[in-house]
């Protein structure tokens, strides 16, 4: 049976616009002072493969210790003003093998990260890279 999920966003001020899924505690502030829905869907896609490269990387028992995935992307100049261009670039903390981390990535990338999909179904061209610090 397909999830359905359900929110809303309510004018709060000026430009400024409040956005709350309602299974989820959080709110966030869309607009001015705020995330641009923009930007929120770069951390979108950030979060939802930095969750997979962790689990996948826990299940094959790689000793990760932390994981920063840092994300930018380029916009097209006419409307809409999608994003043409995303780069990803996964910072691994641990003594991760170097094959064991790319296959975790293009697992996430290939298969699990639905947020990615929907940016490069779009025609967005996403790449990404890597790194492995070994902290003692």
């Amino acid at each position: 049976m397909a999830e359905e999920v359900r929110g809303r966003v309510e004018w709060f001020k000026d430009y400024q616009f409040i956005g709350k899924i309602e299974s989820d505690s959080c709110s966030v502030i869309l607009g001015e002072g705020g995330i641009s829905p923009m930007k929120l869907l770069l951390l979108s896609v950030a979060g939802c493969t930095a969750y997979d490269v962790v689990t996948i990387l826990q299940k094959m028992r790689e000793p990760i210790k932390g994981l920063e995935v840092e994300i930018s992307g380029e916009r097209r100049e006419e409307h809409p003003r999608i994003y043409n261009r995303v780069h990803l670039h996964y910072r691994i903390h641990g003594r991760v093998k170097e094959e064991k981390a790319k296959r975790a990535i293009e697992l996430s990338q290939d298969k699990y990260c639905s947020a990615s999909a929907h940016v490069k179904l779009s025609g967005t061209e996403l790449t990404y890279s890597f790194e492995i610090i070994q902290d003692e």
